[in-house]
């Protein structure tokens, strides 16, 4: 527990050092909303046993309304925030209604065909303006009195919510609700036995991890300034998977560094590339950056076969001997 406690403490530092590093803060908040992103996954997955295939709908759902919000109706940032979140947790009502009623690959396929529904109505709703987007969202003023137009001013808003929110996933994990999640996962029918409504846990767990879910797209669309349909769409739903998976699934810290590792890799893999042909002479190096799917898709076979209970995963399973 002290060594979690430290770990956390580090990680925190070094985030409150980015902008003082000279660090690109934009790619750093980038990954803090994925970050933000797979820890609400992980939350019904890791805890919960609930595969969802239709994540994308929360995130994208949230970023949308986020989005017209600030800009169109001239919400403030906090309020617009604030209507992203609500509208992803009323959705993920929604769909939890109709999806805990199937288990294993039924629930999974159950929230993909509805996430594909939301997906071809942002194609067709005249405020999403479609494949275009919403482009040009104003970040606005915090309360009326922080410019949020400065990098590192959002920067320190983003990390506080982010804090904010892991802090509240800690504390539904290790709560007795938490517990009862990780019983349902573990064997349901004995938590039915034991008198538990598992469809009721289970729904509250969705509707939870929903909303986490639209607060990192309704950050995401703050910080990026606009919301597309590829947030909304099918793959996005399984890059939440992979960064899960890769990360440690059912691990507080795993989904945060499967996520970094992903974006990094989606971002940064053209200047890993040029790096690696100026220091080895190879000139195919540079042409990595065209195959970030390629080099993704190897990182997760390697995580399959070699790390199957993910990075964090395998680490937490070879230390815990030693400290024995």
């Amino acid at each position: 527990m002290m060594q979690r406690k430290v770990l956390y403490g580090l990680l925190l530092l070094a985030l409150l050092a980015v902008p003082v590093l000279g660090i690109y803060p934009l790619f750093v908040m980038k990954v803090m909303c994925f970050a933000l992103f797979a820890a609400a996954f992980n939350l019904l997955i890791g805890y919960t046993g609930l595969l969802s295939f239709g994540h994308a709908m929360f995130l994208a759902s949230a970023g949308y309304v986020t989005g017209y919000a600030m800009q169109t109706l001239g919400f403030s940032p906090e309020l617009g925030v604030l209507a992203g979140t609500a509208c992803a947790t009323v959705l993920g009502l929604v769909v939890g209604i109709f999806a805990i009623r199937r288990q294993g690959i039924y629930f999974a396929m159950v929230t993909l065909a509805l996430a594909q529904m939301v997906y071809f109505v942002f194609l067709q709703a005249p405020f999403t303006h479609g494949e275009d987007g919403l482009q040009g969202v104003p970040r606005g003023k915090l309360f009326g009195v922080l410019d949020l137009s400065s990098d590192v001013a959002l920067y320190f808003v983003v990390l506080a919510v982010m804090v904010l929110a892991f802090l509240l996933i800690v504390r539904i994990v290790h709560s007795p609700f938490g517990q009862v999640l990780v019983a349902i996962k573990e064997n349901e029918p004995r938590a039915v036995s034991l008198g538990y409504d598992t469809d009721r846990f289970k729904l509250l767990a969705f509707i939870l991890s929903a909303g986490l879910a639209g607060l990192a797209g309704s950050l995401k669309v703050v910080v990026q300034g606009f919301e597309t349909l590829s947030d909304a769409y099918w793959t996005m739903s399984g890059l939440v998977v992979l960064m899960t998976l890769v990360g440690g699934m059912g691990t507080l810290f795993g989904p945060l560094l499967g996520a970094a590792l992903i974006v990094a890799l989606e971002d940064r893999l053209g200047d890993i590339g040029s790096v690696l042909a100026s220091a080895t002479g190879v000139d195919w190096f540079r042409s990595l950056g065209e195959s970030v799917t390629i080099v993704t898709g190897v990182i997760f076979i390697a995580c399959v076969l070699a790390f199957r209970r993910g990075i964090v995963g395998e680490v937490i399973a070879r230390v815990r001997p030693l400290r024995a």
